[in-house]
């Protein structure tokens, strides 16, 4: 099998060539942005959409990508097409670039561009069936006025602090809150909560707007059911009839334990099921096509 090609400023180079300079802010601060975008069956789903969010994330950094959105779309499909994939998770990466070890990124005059791309299956293996445990950790979600969120950074050590606490007590995800209490999302992926029949979410401004998140308030109104964005606590996570999370990376998948406690009678739930099957069904039947 011959070694993956990385999209690198405009070259593609060999899985093990594709390095970086010690001295890329990307590296030494954190100083960059990236998303997550999924193929399926030849198409890449929600390109658009993941290449809007990118560019507003280098946007809200004072970062400028020096590429047009075409031009990314169409440098991500041709790592695709370089690498023969038809499914495959892609991560476009956008660093501040080479500078000295200081912070002040004026001393960075060029971007970096990269483009990983590789086969990636369901990232919670079988979990998907028998549903994922969740467990709550005490690391809260960065604050939307120090950093938010919505800025898919290359810093996504407030994310692993929570995986790292939700690893040590055993459980498949974290769930994070915000410095308020209320309810945020998990360490990968946004949350949904079904109680008597109604679905409810928090709103974005303490949690990523995920374009899965979005699908699935989508796909829940063409089957007649409203999503209520709201503000939600700890008693509503434990008090759910259902709970299904929502990510990229993660797809669509359903959390059945929290904290020890079984939500519902323990086992994925109607609405989480409805919502698992419409969401495979339209990512391998739409999108953008690799080779038009």
């Amino acid at each position: 099998m011959s070694e993956l090609l990385i999209y690198y400023n405009g070259d593609f180079v060999p899985k093990s060539q594709a390095t970086t300079s010690v001295y890329d802010h990307g590296f030494l601060y954190g100083d960059g942005v990236f998303e997550g975008i999924r193929a399926y069956n030849g198409r890449v789903f929600k390109l658009r959409e993941h290449v809007d969010r990118l560019y507003d994330s280098a946007k809200a950094i004072a970062l400028e990508i020096p590429l047009s959105r075409e031009e990314m779309e169409e440098a991500i499909l041709e790592t695709l097409r370089k690498n023969n994939l038809t499914d495959a998770y892609i991560r476009p990466i956008v660093s501040r670039g080479v500078g000295d070890l200081g912070l002040d990124p004026r001393k960075c005059p060029k971007p970096n561009i990269y483009i990983i791309s590789q086969e990636w299956g369901a990232m919670y293996g079988d979990l998907y069936e028998v549903g994922l445990t969740g467990v709550t950790v005490s690391v809260r979600r960065n604050s939307c006025d120090a950093l938010s969120p919505n800025i898919k950074s290359l810093n996504y050590l407030n994310n692993i602090l929570a995986k790292i606490e939700a690893n040590e007590k055993g459980g498949d995800e974290a769930i994070f809150f915000d410095q308020n209490g209320y309810l945020s999302e998990g360490s990968g992926d946004n949350i949904f909560i079904i109680k008597n029949g109604k679905v409810y979410t928090p709103p974005t401004i303490n949690n990523l707007k995920g374009i899965t998140r979005a699908t699935a308030i989508e796909l829940l109104s063409d089957m007649g059911i409203d999503t209520h964005v709201e503000n939600l606590g700890m008693f509503d996570l434990y008090t759910a009839d259902e709970i299904f999370v929502t990510g990229t990376a993660a797809e669509a998948a359903p959390l059945v334990k929290v904290d020890g406690r079984p939500i519902g009678d323990g086992k994925p739930g109607p609405i989480t099921k409805k919502i698992v099957a419409a969401f495979e069904k339209v990512t391998t039947t739409t999108g953008t096509p690799i080779n038009p």
